[in-house]
């Protein structure tokens, strides 16, 4: 018999008053100790010598999106357990609706498990999707015991739960979607995927604070975290690894949701600067990057001056510290008066700039809105503004003057550091500055 949490999932041996986990009062309960856990423990396995163990590197399954596979480092890893979380609306049931629904008649049967919706209600979205379902099993179930049981039935190549939320334990004694519950339903079905093999999807809902709920209970038991990010104005999906086991982390793969359901983005960066105005004043693209692919993204500031006693600062796609940052240093060292001025930056298409690698074009949109100044068309700017006003070199730079200059770029603003590093033959021209105030010079006069 064991003892869990039922806040947090923390197994104890004895019962306890305080949990030290969550160090939450009076939330243990008792509960027999699952045969896995059991057979687990009776079976360790001895240490081995690295060097003689052996290697069986299984194929990837395919998706027929290359943007997932993208993502996941080059397809679905056999018996990989990966946590797809996201905002309500953007696409995650169609996502993995369309994917599973292609792989089940090309690679084998499938098992769909929704705990939120019918399976006519599946239905309804697969023939408006123009799936047909072929080797795709569907089941309205929450009791993971149950759940487990189809698997065995079914015997498929992938499984999908979703969500986790929605599945839940019998005898755990706390309700569905409770961190005891996620946990303990994440923890139990482990040992399937890893002993069969079986490559399973966790969708994950998002809580206010914009996190997976459950995050501590389930981010270290699956062996991949991906989220699927966008605007709920924008017809743009950015799916974001942020933890991968089996490949790089911090990938992208670019959607868009259209009526015939999730349409990868061919050429990200056409698609977001197809409708910039290249004489528009407080506008600068930066070739930022995504995990390891270049995109070209605009940025777009306004300043003008407040009518109101404290000015306000409004970040869309920026962060707003770093906003704040480069306002102070162009307020400070180089004597703008943002001070009385309302700032509001924006990044075209609901993309989040996260590098600081986007610093000096946010600079120069603002400075360029203040001064009601154009900035060249064919020039794009990276760097990162220390707060002494001096521009620092960011990684990468060959990929990302590549794909400025395939967008048709001439030109690239960057710090001084990072060109001398540079060699052989570039693309585009190189205009390098040691400090803000030069950069803003050499874009702005």
């Amino acid at each position: 018999m064991v003892f869990i949490c039922q806040e947090c999932g923390y197994h104890s041996p004895k019962p306890m008053g305080r949990c030290p986990e969550c160090e939450q009062w009076n939330t243990f309960v008792q509960r027999e100790e699952s045969p896995q856990r059991r057979a687990a423990s009776a079976g360790a396995a001895r240490p081995r010598e690295l060097s003689r163990i052996p290697t069986a590197d299984a194929p990837r399954l395919k998706t027929p999106f290359a943007e997932l596979d993208r993502v996941l480092g080059g397809g679905i890893v056999p018996g990989s357990m990966v946590l797809l979380g996201g905002e309500p609306g953007m696409g995650k049931s169609t996502l993995l609706l369309q994917a599973t629904a292609l792989m089940a008649e090309a690679a084998g049967p499938v098992l769909y498990v929704s705990g939120e919706e019918s399976e006519t209600q599946i239905k309804m979205r697969a023939r408006r999707l123009g799936l047909e379902g072929k080797g795709l099993y569907l089941s309205a179930e929450t009791d993971l015991e149950t759940i487990l049981e189809q698997v065995q039935e079914t015997a498929p190549r992938l499984l999908i739960v979703d969500s986790i939320q929605a599945v839940q334990l019998e005898g755990l004694g706390t309700p569905p979607g409770s961190l005891g519950q996620v946990r303990e339903c994440a923890q139990h079905l482990r040992p399937w995927v890893k002993g069969r093999g079986l490559a399973t999807f966790l969708v994950g809902h998002v809580t206010k604070e914009g996190a997976i709920a459950g995050p501590h209970a389930l981010e270290h038991i699956v062996d991949a975290v991906l989220y699927l990010e966008g605007e709920p104005h924008s017809p743009y999906r950015l799916l974001r690894s942020v933890k991968n086991r089996f490949g790089p982390t911090h990938e992208v793969g670019i959607f868009q949701m259209g009526e015939r359901g999730m349409e990868e983005v061919a050429d990200p960066s056409r698609a977001f600067l197809e409708e910039r105005m290249e004489t528009a004043i407080g506008s600068a693209v930066v070739p930022t990057l995504e995990g390891t692919r270049p995109l070209l993204v605009e940025v777009q500031a306004l300043a003008s001056p407040t009518p109101f006693g404290t000015p306000r600062r409004v970040a869309n796609g920026v962060d707003y510290n770093r906003l704040l940052m480069v306002a102070a240093v162009l307020s400070k060292r180089l004597g703008f008066p943002l001070g009385s001025q309302d700032i509001i930056v924006n990044v075209v298409g609901g993309l989040r700039v996260t590098e600081p690698a986007a610093d000096l074009a946010i600079a120069m949109a603002l400075v360029s809105s203040l001064r009601d100044i154009r900035i060249s068309p064919g020039l794009v700017a990276v760097g990162e503004v220390g707060l002494s006003g001096e521009l620092r070199s960011v990684g990468q730079m060959e990929r990302r003057l590549a794909e400025a200059a395939q967008m048709g770029f001439r030109a690239c603003l960057l710090p001084r550091t990072a060109a001398r590093r540079l060699t052989g033959p570039l693309p585009l021209e190189l205009r390098p500055a040691a400090t803000l105030s030069e950069a803003l010079s050499v874009a702005l006069g």
